[in-house]
């Protein structure tokens, strides 16, 4: 059984997935891949996981680089696994790119690793937001590159370049 909850953020609504006890999604209402997963008649729940989601979000929200994550259980394959993990050591206010993803991975496809962070199940928390292109170039949000300049902007990074 998966449940759900919402979030009104100050960047648009946010629908949360959970199993019950981890998240196993979070994304922003109408982004690309949306409830990719997600169990038809999934109900709208209360529950510890997204009271700790929603203090994030406020942390994360006000400014403050949240000192802590809820559990997270996204799905995805192996390889979507390593570059999900690799994400959650990107530091709050800090950007790294494609290419030096792929090559912490030891993958010579910076497109490879460009697919895996584009189906992030768990938007912000995995902090997909933060890889940029080669050239500091913002690129593939799926929640859109507005959105992203924003979440960046809003953690004292200066989006360089032009937006593709």
């Amino acid at each position: 059984m998966q449940f759900v909850h919402r979030y009104p953020s100050p960047l648009g609504g946010i629908t949360a997935a959970s199993d019950g006890e981890a998240l196993t999604g979070l994304w922003f209402d109408g982004q690309k891949h949306f409830a990719a997963g997600l169990e038809a008649g999934a109900q709208e729940r209360d529950l510890p996981v997204f009271r700790r989601a929603d203090r994030w979000l406020d942390d994360y929200f006000s400014g403050k680089a949240p000192t802590f994550t809820p559990p997270l259980r996204p799905k995805g394959t192996a390889f979507q696994q390593a570059v999900w993990q690799l994400l959650l050591t990107i530091p709050y206010g800090e950007t790294v790119t494609y290419g030096q993803l792929a090559a912490r991975l030891g993958c010579a496809s910076a497109r490879a690793v460009g697919g895996a962070v584009g189906r992030n199940p768990i938007s912000l928390m995995i902090p997909c937001h933060r890889v940029v292109g080669a050239d500091g170039r913002l690129t593939g949000y799926a929640g859109g590159v507005e959105r992203k300049r924003r979440l960046l902007e809003r953690e004292g990074v200066a989006a360089g370049g032009k937006d593709r």
